[in-house]
């Protein structure tokens, strides 16, 4: 599939999980892909090679971008002559997790979730808009999760981020539907990463036996869903959360 030939596509916390797998669907749809990391250089470099390997373009882009400088020294970079010019697609993918009980979550650990999953979608949105504004076309895909829908335990502070992402989604498309643009959010369930690794086998086990479609998804389950919702079938839809968790919370 050849869908997104000649898109720019830049993917935030691009290098790992399920940022690696949206990077590899989208430039194996034909965009050129921009490889956001604030850290994982070695993890990001690995990803443009994969992707060069099998005759795509990509390139890493080292920021923070739950810091609003280094978010707009960042486009700037991007959308300039001497670079790409502009960008098509935008996917907000950052995201960590920092989890406990509310009695005993330190503020800075609610305050760093908040900074790099829902601050840094607003800001990256924010600077991208002005540039699909001018084209009067583009296609932001927010990554939220289930949490954010549901709720769970011992992350107040993650659900709190991720059910913002969904309320900026429906805003943000209301705003900018005019122009052409449309945004969306993907909510992944319970999907195997460097998240969920750690998680003890009965864990793992009690989450899939919520899953209706008994199995706990993959990265590219995710992609694909991104990249359909960044492609040209997908641009009638616009301000939805896309669930992806095989039934989990239906």
């Amino acid at each position: 599939m050849s869908d997104l030939i000649r898109k720019i596509a830049l993917v935030t916390g691009g290098s790992r999980g399920i940022g690696r797998a949206i990077c590899l669907e989208l430039a194996s749809r034909g965009a050129t892909v921009i490889v956001n990391y604030r850290s994982s250089e070695d993890a990001a470099r690995e990803v443009v090679a994969e992707i060069e390997a099998n005759g795509g373009t990509a390139s890493a882009w080292q920021a923070d971008v739950g810091d609003e400088e280094q978010v707009k020294d960042m486009f700037k970079s991007i959308t300039s002559k001497e670079s790409h010019g502009t960008i098509d697609i935008l996917v907000n993918n950052a995201g960590m997790t920092r989890d406990n009980v509310i009695m005993m979550m330190k503020p800075e650990d609610f305050d760093a979730v908040i900074n790099t999953n829902l601050r840094s979608t607003w800001l990256c949105c924010k600077t991208a808009v002005r540039t699909m504004m001018r084209k009067r076309t583009g296609s932001i895909i927010n990554i939220t999760s289930v949490v954010g829908i549901a709720g769970n335990g011992g992350q107040t502070n993650y659900a709190a981020s991720k059910a913002g992402i969904i309320g900026m989604t429906k805003s943000l498309a209301k705003e900018v539907a005019p122009r052409g643009i449309t945004v969306n959010a993907v909510a992944p369930g319970f999907v195997g990463t460097d998240m969920t690794a750690d998680l003890s086998d009965e864990l793992k086990e009690g989450a899939i036996s919520a899953i209706p479609l008994g199995r706990m998804g993959t990265p590219e389950d995710i992609a694909t869903a991104v990249a359909f919702l960044a492609s040209p079938g997908a641009s009638y839809i616009t301000g939805q959360t896309l669930v992806v968790d095989g039934g989990m919370v239906m």
